[in-house]
Parts: C-alpha cells; structure tokens; sequence
C-alpha cells in the first residue's frame, strides 16, 4: 500500500496551486492531509476512485483534517472522544479489516510556549487513545488480527533528535523542539511505535519537511522534520519505504 501525509496550510489555497495534478500523479491507496483550515461545503474536492473523510474544527479557519482512501474502511470516527481535545478537527481513525490508519495535526505549543501546557495534555490523551485502539479491537472487533497494526501519520509539531532539524541548538526552547515536547515523542515510541522514516534513516540528516516563512529558511534549507508515520513495532518489518517528496 502507498499512504501519504501532507500539511497543506490550507487546502483551498493549495488546490489553486496544483494541489489536484498531485494527487492523481501520487496515486496513492490513502492521501491524508491536515490544515485543511476549512468548512463543510467551502471546497469542491471529491476525487474519483476515493472515499472521503473529513474532520471540520469549530472555529473557521483554522486546523483541520482530511483523509482520501480507495481502501473502504469498516468504521471511520472522528477526535479521541474527549471534548476538550475534539473541538479543532485535528484527529480522524479509519478501522479496516486488519489495521487502524490515524491521521493526526498535533497542536502547536505557539509563540512563548502559550499551549505548553494544552500541548502536553494533549499528548498524553493522545498516546492513551493509540494505545486504547488495540483494547478495542481485541474486545469489540471480529477482526482479532487488527490489533496489531496501528498506522499513525500527520503533522506532530515536533522534532524528535538534533538530527531532525537544521539549527538545533538555537531552538531548544522554542515551540517542537522543547525536550518537553520531545520526551512526549519519546514516550509515544517507548508504547510500541516505530518512526518510520528514522528506522530506515538511522543517521540522514538535512530531512526536513517543513521551513518556516522568515529568515529565507526555504532558501537557506534551515528545515525541520515535524512530519512523520509511526507504526505498531511489530510491524516494523513490512516497512517498504518511507520518502520525503
């Protein structure tokens, strides 16, 4: 299976920027995306061959998700079941017959650490509801095997390692890459996730998949890896790839 991940900064926008030829050149089984920073009804994007899914926020736009599969999933739902977490649209659990796909657009810890705070309750609940998936599949599903493949991919807001980022040592205190936001990531492996990417890239360093806007970080590729797939450990062996477009 091919699955993609991509923050679009606001998917209008960047389907008035090829956004569509993309997504038929990817051809991927699932495409999901976040920042979606929309509506329902405020965009007309229904590909052909693909079922859609989408996770509004509350507050017009701002945050959002989305996922596009060929795959029909046996129960699609949206947030983690907690109000003070499911009001943004940042969460969307697809159950098929033998996986879970998680897409997720982890909230941003802002200017001066503002959401901290939020940022690492967050966290935790989340890590809690991917660890609660297998419990549920193993009591309430027929499909026993479904367990133990848990698919989890969006925009995490943070930078694991030093490797992860160009300028490491003038960020330690900035917003995804505090070793609080860090340790949290830490923690969500120590619970029987893998990163993908970094399991096959032990030591590739310039990976970035996202630059900020000021300072000409583009140009000069001062960039961060924030982006990122984590599956269940023991699947890790039927990773085939994991590439950064």
């Amino acid at each position: 299976m091919k699955l993609i991940s991509w923050n679009v900064n606001g998917l209008r926008a960047c389907v008035k920027k090829g956004f569509e030829d993309f997504f038929k050149e990817a051809d991927a089984d699932i495409f999901c995306v976040q920042e979606t920073k929309l509506q329902e009804g405020q965009i007309d994007f229904a590909p052909e061959g693909y079922e859609c899914y989408w996770n509004y926020a509350e507050k017009k736009g701002y945050s959002g998700t989305a996922v596009f599969t060929k795959k029909h999933p046996v129960k699609v739902w949206n947030g983690i079941g907690m109000e003070e977490h499911d009001q943004e649209g940042r969460v969307i659990t697809l159950e098929f017959e033998d996986f879970f796909f998680v897409t997720v657009y982890t909230p941003n810890s802002q200017s001066e650490l503002k959401r901290l705070d939020y940022r690492m309750k967050w966290e935790d609940d989340f890590r809690e509801y991917l660890q609660e998936l297998a419990f549920y599949a193993a009591y309430f599903s027929i499909r026993a095997k479904a367990f133990d493949l848990r698919i989890m991919t969006g925009d995490l807001n943070v930078a694991h390692e030093e490797i992860d980022l160009k300028n490491p040592k003038t960020n330690k205190k900035n917003a995804g890459f505090t070793q609080e936001e860090r340790d949290k990531f830490t923690e969500l492996l120590g619970a029987g996730f893998v990163d993908s990417f970094r399991y096959l890239n032990p030591e590739l360093a310039g990976a970035y998949t996202w630059w900020s806007y000021r300072f000409k970080a583009r140009e000069k590729d001062a960039g961060w890896r924030i982006d990122y797939f984590v599956v269940s450990e023991r699947w890790k062996e039927k990773i085939v790839d994991a590439i950064i477009y």
